[in-house]
């Protein structure tokens, strides 16, 4: 069986850094859909203002073929302030957690060529 060739990292054309912002997604929709740059802004602000309330809600956020956010709540345990070494209690507490879907996992590793749309 033959390795199969090294593929280039997946980037979106129209990004100068290595970085996603949602001014960058406002730009994307803009580019490829046709809305206006106001509409662009106000859906990528909507989506996030969406999952955000979800999530604060304490309700898990599952997108298809990308990953889920959910809520983990963290018991109370122990600690050591590094500094002095005194021990100090660290409270209860919630998290938020991502988990990248298998799809999504399998595209950035290589694995799997990425949608058309993004080559």
């Amino acid at each position: 069986m033959t390795e199969p060739a090294a593929r280039a990292p997946l980037i979106l054309p129209s990004l100068e850094t290595p970085t996603l912002t949602k001014a960058d997604l406002a730009e994307l929709l803009f580019d490829r859909l046709g809305l206006n740059k106001r509409e662009s802004k106000d859906m990528v602000e909507a989506f996030f203002d969406i999952v955000h309330a979800t999530l604060v809600e304490g309700h898990d956020v599952k997108l298809s073929g990308f990953g889920n956010f959910n809520i983990r709540r963290k018991a109370p345990r122990p600690g050591r302030n590094p500094r002095t070494g005194e021990a100090i209690p660290i409270k209860a507490r919630h998290v938020v957690t991502f988990h990248a879907s298998h799809k999504l996992k399998s595209i950035v590793q290589g694995d799997t060529p990425p949608p058309e749309e993004f080559e």
